[in-house]
């Protein structure tokens, strides 16, 4: 019940945010040279045109540091205040180091007080990330989080599966957080899961999916978890400006759009530009907008998140 209480009181500000997407572009129409599939076909069942691919060399943790100096560099922020770096992702090359700390000291943080983890929440590993991060800025231990989501999707697609190889992009993206006294900047959270062991999601060592079955299970959680937050909030959807899903099928969105009475444009959506980014959606999404839109701020967003496990879940925060 304390725990409870403490997490309903936490008011967050957003010092920053990047992202970081490799150079090498992957159109369907390339896909289409190495599996059986074609444009139309992925674009009408996902939404996807394209996707970015990471060079044999780039690994995860070179995405991720980007991002990260990229949120660093958008604020000219001291990187040396960072105290606190969590990166969440499932497609770390080792077991240990964790990216988290790697990226440290490719930052050069190394003579700092930092602690630095990873989590694996799958594609809502962000906002997983960003609620823990908040507790511990809230426990008065740290000023300044990191907070990453970063994926080599590439590593782990089967390109003989055409019904998962064609969903997968790879990117990262980067928050740096620190408390706020703005009552404006309060923010909720969301966050769940469940046992996966019919083994609906899952990764050994390359990406399986049951489409059908991932797909009701976003329809039905999507919008739960956003009217979980605005019952924690008492705030009305006309009272959000914007809501910033994971990015993993258009339909997905539109579905959730139609049972919600909502229009399209209040979903950001970035995934025919990306593909699905897992852990990295939402931050590269968040980031892309406010790079974007630099004059817009104090909006009410909502980010929502779903993914293997299952995973779920949302936050409200103030941009």
């Amino acid at each position: 019940m304390k725990a409870n209480k403490i997490m309903e009181d936490i008011k967050i500000k957003f010092i920053s945010t990047g992202y970081y997407v490799p150079e090498k572009i992957v159109t369907n129409d390339d896909l289409s040279k190495i599996v059986d599939t074609n444009d139309e076909w992925i674009k009408s069942r996902t939404g996807i045109s394209k996707r970015r691919f990471a060079t044999d060399d780039e690994t995860v943790i070179d995405l991720a540091y980007q991002a990260g100096l990229d949120a660093i560099n958008q604020s000219n922020f001291d990187k040396n205040k960072i105290d606190l770096i969590i990166v969440s992702s499932i497609t770390s090359p080792v077991k240990t180091p964790s990216i988290a700390n790697l990226v440290q000291g490719m930052l050069g943080l190394n003579k700092n007080h930092v602690m630095a983890f990873d989590i694996n929440a799958a594609c809502t590993g962000y906002i997983y990330a960003l609620e823990i991060a908040s507790g511990l800025l809230k426990s008065g231990l740290y000023k300044n989080a990191l907070v990453i989501g970063a994926e080599k999707m590439t590593s782990i697609l089967d390109f003989k599966d055409r019904s998962t190889c064609v969903l997968f992009g790879d990117g990262a993206g980067a928050s740096i957080i620190t408390l706020s006294d703005d009552n404006n900047d309060q923010v909720y959270f969301y966050n769940d899961s469940k046992g996966d062991l019919e083994k609906v999601l899952w990764i050994k060592p390359y990406v399986k999916m049951e489409g059908r079955e991932v797909f009701r299970f976003a329809v039905d959680v999507i919008p739960k978890s956003i009217n979980e937050l605005l019952k924690k909030s008492n705030l009305t959807l006309d009272e959000i400006d914007l809501i910033i899903p994971h990015q993993a099928n258009v339909r997905i969105i539109q579905n959730v759009a139609k049972e919600m009475n909502l229009p399209m444009d209040k979903f950001l959506m970035n995934i025919e530009e990306y593909g699905n980014t897992s852990a990295a959606s939402i931050p590269i999404l968040l980031a892309e907008y406010k790079r974007k839109n630099p004059k817009k701020s104090k909006q009410k967003a909502i980010l929502v998140g779903f993914g293997g496990g299952f995973t779920w879940g949302a936050a409200l925060i103030n941009i």
